[in-house]
């Protein structure tokens, strides 16, 4: 049972503890007037405090309902205009198609690490260390049972080495230092060689220092195609979405909203939505409106699909799903770890949207 403690704002009381306050701001001001002898004092201390007089002191120094109000009104402006602005505009975009150059049968794909600045939500530019300038790193998409090769060319003031994260590879290509290779110093070139050996979504990251260097953009997409691809992965659109939680704050393919990249499909089109957590923390993704059918984990086809509206991607999984699209509109599509996604100032951070065009 609760018990409502007397409130000075009730209109029974109110009249009392008028009355109360003001006797005792009489008390406080003669005895004022009397240690300091200050009739300045003794005037200021004795001002009569009446019902319409509540201008100051502890009974209404800022006036409740104005300011509640004043404070809704901006917090539905900032949400308004983050929206509004989705997508805002950003210099540099990440997950290019990288194309190979061919050299005796082999795709070659050359990818440079450095540092540079970048910028992840309209004004707000951070240090990052990317592969070819761009965050995440450029797409690289090959088929099963292809001959590839990348050279790595370090021009960072500190090692590195680059991991092909879920791709069942020699040994000697695993890229961890001191464990299959030596680290790839400043100025200097490593090369990677090996056979796709299947297909499926797959990463490549640093593994040298990987917390400081991942987290802060050295990272991309490392795609294979089935040569007889199954009929799920048929579809209309292929989104990549890399998730990160590094130096960069919350992002989508290095960008924080509003400057993430919305999914756009026509009516009765198939998305396939490729999820992939290179950050550090649990990402539950929600999407709005339809249900995704999840058909892959970590590259491997599932042996039987299921569907939901919320994925959990922990660090380092991978997940394919399909949204068949037949509800148009714009939906919202983010991460449901709630401060990952949106505040008082608005949305921010872990959010897009699937646009479904009648």
């Amino acid at each position: 049972m609760s018990v409502k403690l007397p409130s000075p704002f009730d209109s029974t009381d109110r009249r009392a503890f008028i009355k109360t306050s003001a006797f005792t701001a009489i008390a406080g001001g003669l005895l004022a007037a009397c240690e300091k002898e200050s009739p300045k004092s003794a005037t200021v201390a004795t001002k009569s405090v009446s019902d319409s007089d509540q201008s100051g002191g502890a009974m209404a120094a800022h006036p409740t309902v104005p300011s509640a109000q004043s404070a809704a009104d901006e917090m539905d402006r900032m949400h308004e205009a983050g929206i509004k602005a989705f997508p805002a505009k950003t210099s540099g975009v990440g997950n290019q198609l990288l194309a190979p150059k061919i050299v005796a049968g082999v795709k070659t794909y050359e990818l440079t690490a450095s540092k540079i600045q970048w910028e992840t939500s309209p004004g707000v530019k951070v240090e990052a260390f990317a592969y070819n300038g761009q965050v995440p790193g450029p797409q690289i998409r090959v088929t099963e049972g292809d001959r590839v090769r990348i050279l790595l060319t370090n021009n960072l003031s500190e090692s590195t080495a680059i991991h092909f994260h879920g791709l069942e590879i020699p040994n000697a290509m695993d890229g961890v230092p001191y464990i299959t290779q030596p680290p790839v110093k400043p100025g200097k070139t490593f090369t990677y060689e090996f056979t796709v050996p299947h297909s499926g979504t797959h990463m490549y990251h640093s593994h040298h220092n990987s917390t400081k260097q991942v987290g802060m953009g050295l990272l991309g997409a490392f795609l294979v195609d089935a040569k007889q691809p199954e009929a799920i992965e048929k579809v209309d659109v292929d989104h990549v979405m890399v998730l990160n939680d590094g130096f960069h704050g919350y992002t989508f393919n290095g960008k924080s909203f509003p400057a993430t990249e919305p999914i756009v499909a026509k009516l009765g089109q198939r998305v396939r939505i490729r999820f992939m957590n290179e950050g550090m923390m649990i990402h539950p993704m929600h999407l709005h409106g339809m249900h995704m059918t999840v058909f892959a984990k970590d590259g491997w086809m599932l042996p039987a699909p299921y569907r939901c509206d919320t994925l959990n991607v922990a660090p380092g999984e991978r997940y394919d799903a399909v949204v068949n699209c037949t509800n148009p509109g714009t939906w919202a599509f983010h991460c449901h770890i709630l401060p990952h996604a949106e505040s008082e100032r608005g949305m921010m951070g872990m959010v897009t949207a699937l646009i479904v065009q009648s």
